[in-house]
């Protein structure tokens, strides 16, 4: 890894946003998805939830910008379950809604824990999605047209969180605990070691903040003479 790339990676951690978040309902369709992540990606999150009856929704089958290096995806089987295990983590629930108690969305504190519930492009958002939500939004229209492109709606709301958190000074200082901190820069600093080693079933091998190996892979393998680089370049790592 380049000091370039190695400076771009602990920039980015730095930066990251583990408390906000956005929970789609009804995914059917990934590409919707994929381009939720990338804004996601853009102001610092970390993943993005999908309530779908499907089993998976995985990034690399979408469009998505290479977004699927650096955001995962967290499926639910339905509405409720989606929204409680958010709930239970502390995270306000702010659907995106024509409710008769909607306010514009930049009245919304977003410097909290947040996830952002937006739905399908034809029906929106369900009733019960509704029902369970904290906040009701809405994003001001003054045409004919009378919603927005999901992916569209829900980035105007996360630039408005990241313009409140910014002016709030949350990109100034880490947000993510130490341990996230390391776990994400081996992954994202050695991408094929982690894969390795998560298909072994086996841990990672220490590394410090300059992403460089501490200690060997703890697996079978006896290193006697030759070195870890070595060993790394026979494993195609």
């Amino acid at each position: 890894m380049t000091p370039d790339r190695l400076e771009t990676i602990i920039a980015s951690l730095n930066h990251r946003q583990p408390d906000l978040t956005v929970l789609m309902e009804n995914v059917i369709k990934p590409h919707n998805l994929a381009a939720v992540a990338r804004t996601a990606d853009s102001v610092g999150a970390l993943e993005v939830h999908a309530i779908t009856p499907r089993k998976s929704i995985k990034l690399s089958q979408m469009s998505a910008g290479g977004v699927r290096k650096w955001i995962s995806v967290q499926v639910h089987a339905d509405t409720p379950s989606g929204i409680n295990f958010l709930k239970q983590k502390g995270y306000q629930i702010v659907a995106t809604c024509l409710a008769e108690d909607s306010r514009d969305f930049r009245e919304i504190d977003y410097t909290r824990p947040t996830a952002i519930l937006v739905g399908t492009e034809l029906e929106g958002i369900s009733q019960q999605a509704i029902e369970l939500a904290d906040e009701h939004i809405t994003i001001p229209m003054y045409g004919l047209v009378q919603s927005l492109n999901v992916s569209v709606a829900a980035a105007l709301v996360l630039y408005e969180a990241h313009r409140q958190r910014e002016n709030a000074g949350m990109y100034k200082q880490r947000q993510l605990d130490d341990e996230t901190y390391m776990r994400l820069l081996f992954e994202w600093g050695h991408p094929k070691v982690a894969k390795y080693c998560q298909r072994k079933n086996i841990p990672y091998p220490r590394i410090n903040e300059q992403a460089e190996f501490m200690e060997p892979i703890a697996d079978s393998v006896t290193y006697t003479d030759e070195s870890f680089a070595d060993w790394m370049r026979k494993k195609n790592l």
